[in-house]
């Protein structure tokens, strides 16, 4: 698979990363695009099959493959595969091992078992492919890269959450109104958290971030009004958006 085969995969699954992945430097993207393509490979598995099993057997798979990365031979033959081996070291293959791990959860329809477990979820979903790219592409404070995941990860699941439902899934421990509200809260303050720590991260790592470019609008809508997460009614319109990725990438991350 080419360059330009990754992004157009991206691209497809993923416009949001796929945005900020083109507006890093061109070094940059031959990190993010097998990061990202990869997260879109283990993202879908639990939902291509309604059969568990099979489920399970293709993210094996992905961290059987991750597992022969960490070994440093030779790993099995696939196009996502080999571009992430020409990228990972050691820690990354094992954070991302880590990430697929946790995905287990959507191949089930059991709730999550309390407020830990949500946060074990958001961090080796959200924060361990973004600390991992940020760690990639330059030097950065891990604390802050992932406050800033767990905001962006809580922003995302918050979007997910009508079609999550629709699958029959849990999503949320609580689903009441005022723990809706204090989990946006609860997020938000990590955001602060990361825009405190700004200058822990360099420029070169800061494009990990730019992914994240909707988490703060999304907390705020949800703030304002908890019900659009039942309503499906969290984003921003086509030029707002648009708007608020080029404010993102040209000023910084955590604005």
């Amino acid at each position: 698979m080419s360059f330009d085969a990754y992004a157009a995969l991206v691209e497809r699954a993923d416009p949001e990363r796929f945005r900020a992945a083109m507006a890093a430097p061109v070094a940059a993207r031959r990190v993010l695009f097998p990061l990202y393509a990869f997260n879109v490979e283990v993202a879908r598995a639990p939902w291509v099959t309604e059969e568990p099993m099979i489920a399970e057997m293709r993210m094996q798979w992905w961290r059987d493959a991750l597992e022969e990365i960490a070994g440093g031979g030779q790993p099995r033959r696939h196009e996502v595969v080999d571009a992430l081996a020409d990228v990972l070291d050691d820690e990354g293959a094992r954070l991302l091992d880590k990430l697929v791990a946790a995905r287990r959860w959507d191949v089930y329809k059991d709730a999550f078992e309390d407020a830990a477990h949500f946060d074990d979820y958001i961090d080796a979903t959200s924060g361990h492919l973004m600390w991992t790219a940020a760690r990639l592409l330059g030097h950065a404070d891990e604390s802050a890269v992932r406050d800033f995941a767990y905001g962006v990860g809580v922003a995302n699941l918050f979007r997910a959450i009508p079609d999550l439902e629709e699958r029959g899934r849990k999503p949320l421990v609580d689903g009441s109104g005022a723990a809706v509200t204090a989990l946006a809260e609860k997020a938000t303050a990590r955001l602060e958290a990361a825009r405190r720590q700004r200058r822990s991260v360099s420029a070169e790592a800061g494009a990990a971030l730019y992914a994240g470019y909707l988490g703060r609008p999304v907390l705020r809508q949800v703030l304002k009004d908890p019900g659009k997460v039942a309503r499906g009614a969290l984003g921003l319109p086509p030029l707002a958006e648009r708007v608020r990725f080029l404010n993102v990438a040209l000023r910084g991350w955590w604005r």
